[in-house]
């Protein structure tokens, strides 16, 4: 068993290592935080434009169930690849103490900051630069992590897992959101003929950049799923409450527990 798992990420650090946004030789962290500084101006627009709006529903629904699990007061939470901040302010709705993003892209973080303070909630959101794979917290410093649509993008999908885990208080909870697959005829066949290609045509059309809307379909297609991922979080420690699947499952909200 141990030398499955073992098996297993050597062949997702393979894959992952192996999908970037662009060509040239940078490793996978250093293309991605040019990425999301590339597109940072036109992100939530494209976020929200692409996805019908429909992803604004998966993070209300996903604290929503969040909140009805078995978590501290005024809790302290922690948002990974935290981007422009959308799932920071949504965890709002769970009345915390603190929340502190963490984003390695600094352009998605001053976009976000504009967001919060628009809001007036910057005495309780604090974003800064970080590395989801070598944080500067110390050990159990968080009642809740969260991650929307980020974990893909980690260069190494086991050390990022493993940072949550350290960081997480025991009994801490872990929601991470993230693009998943259909499985049924004709939802399966239309989303990957939208993911192949009409989004990367849009994407190039509205950002600019064109390896960024390539990218986004094939790291999707590429990451592990359902079981899969369950069992990945497991052995870095977690252990998983549930599994939510939306609109078909085009996204997948995974519950987790320390």
């Amino acid at each position: 068993m141990v030398q499955a798992i073992h098996f297993l990420f050597i062949s997702l650090h393979k894959k992952f290592m192996s999908i970037k946004p662009y060509s040239d030789s940078d490793n996978k962290k250093s293309q991605v935080s040019r990425m999301f500084d590339n597109i940072a101006g036109k992100y939530d627009f494209l976020n929200h434009f692409l996805s019908l709006h429909i992803d604004t529903y998966w993070r209300y629904n996903a604290i929503k169930i969040l909140s009805n699990l078995s978590i501290e007061k005024k809790p302290v939470i922690l948002d990974v690849a935290t981007g422009t901040g959308d799932l920071a302010l949504a965890c709002l709705k769970l009345q915390p103490e603190k929340i502190v993003g963490i984003d390695i892209s600094e352009k998605m973080l001053e976009y976000g900051r504009v967001k919060i303070n628009k809001k007036k909630q910057q005495h309780i959101i604090s974003l800064q630069t970080g590395d989801s794979e070598n944080m500067t917290f110390p050990d159990h410093s968080f009642d809740i992590i969260t991650v929307a649509f980020g974990v893909r993008n980690f260069e190494n999908l086991q050390k990022g897992l493993i940072e949550m885990f350290r960081v997480l208080k025991p009994n801490g909870k872990v929601l991470i959101l993230e693009f998943s697959k259909p499985h049924f005829f004709p939802l399966k066949q239309l989303y990957l003929f939208y993911f192949k290609s009409i989004l990367p045509f849009l994407g190039k059309t509205l950002s600019k950049d064109a390896e960024a809307y390539t990218y986004l379909p094939a790291s999707v297609l590429q990451f592990p799923q359902d079981e899969e991922f369950i069992n990945i979080l497991i052995s870095c420690g977690f252990q998983p409450i549930q599994q939510k699947k939306y609109s078909g499952g085009i996204c997948s909200a995974y519950f987790c527990t320390k």
